[in-house]
């Protein structure tokens, strides 16, 4: 969605590295992905900024429609992909964020059908968005490659976001907590989600973010778990430092 930071430039590398050209660079801040209280009008735009990072990390072609090129005749009247259950049940942004990913899916779906692409490339940062994708990818029959990269993150373990602009810096060492908290959940002392859970909320409330969900899930179906086994599980995080919400996870699979 624009104001691109190195998280981005990480993904247009690996667009690259995957070797098929064109690599096309899509930015389109989606109003359907905002909330009636959501930030979508001060979003930051950087558009000559961007253009020049995608420039300098070898995209050939960037690509920005307008709203009415994206949506023609409104977004009502485009096709919208049926959600698949990773974006309706498991109770995470879903929840927390009505409406949200019917608007990815349908934006992503769209994007799709005007770059025809033979793969593309997300980051794990909004990893149930990644899980959605995926599915939607597969519910459809698109027959994309989708590609997901690790979350970049600042050195001191901060995961970057267009977002963490909104971050005074007294904000900044709270938001740290978030990373701090996926840290004790991995920590093998954890014998159990629940208590992997717990260490989290311990860690968050002492970083004073305000919580939205700190939980441990199947990596998958992000659909809770009881007990530590051999499938993959991931500790996903959501909160607010002050007015801004920021979200982040890991994998913890012991």
């Amino acid at each position: 969605m624009g104001a691109l930071h190195s998280g981005h430039r990480a993904l247009i590398s690996a667009a690259v590295d995957h070797g098929a050209r064109p690599v096309v660079v899509t930015i389109f801040v989606n109003p359907t992905q905002f909330g009636p209280n959501e930030d979508y009008a001060r979003y930051p735009r950087t558009f000559d900024a961007d253009c020049e990072l995608c420039r300098e990390t070898g995209a050939d072609v960037v690509f920005a429609p307008p709203v009415e090129e994206v949506y023609p005749g409104g977004a009502g009247a485009c096709y919208q992909p049926t959600l698949p259950t990773v974006a309706t049940t498991p109770q995470l942004e879903d929840a927390h964020r009505p409406g949200h990913f019917a608007g990815v899916c349908q934006v992503v779906h769209r994007l799709f059908e005007l770059v025809r692409p033979t793969a593309a490339v997300f980051g794990e940062k909004d990893y149930q968005q990644l899980c959605v994708i995926r599915a939607m990818v597969q519910r459809e029959g698109l027959g994309i490659d989708i590609l997901g990269l690790p979350t970049i993150r600042d050195p001191d373990g901060l995961a970057l976001s267009s977002r963490n602009a909104y971050l005074a810096p007294a904000q900044r060492k709270r938001a740290l907590g978030l990373s701090k908290a996926l840290a004790a959940a991995a920590d093998s002392e954890r014998a159990t989600p629940a208590q992997a859970e717990q260490a989290m909320r311990s860690v968050l409330l002492a970083h004073q973010v305000r919580l939205d969900y700190a939980v441990v899930r199947d990596a998958r179906t992000l659909m809770p778990i009881d007990t530590f086994s051999e499938q993959p599980a991931r500790a996903v995080i959501a909160g607010r430092v002050g007015t801004t919400r920021l979200i982040d996870n890991a994998d913890v699979s012991r």
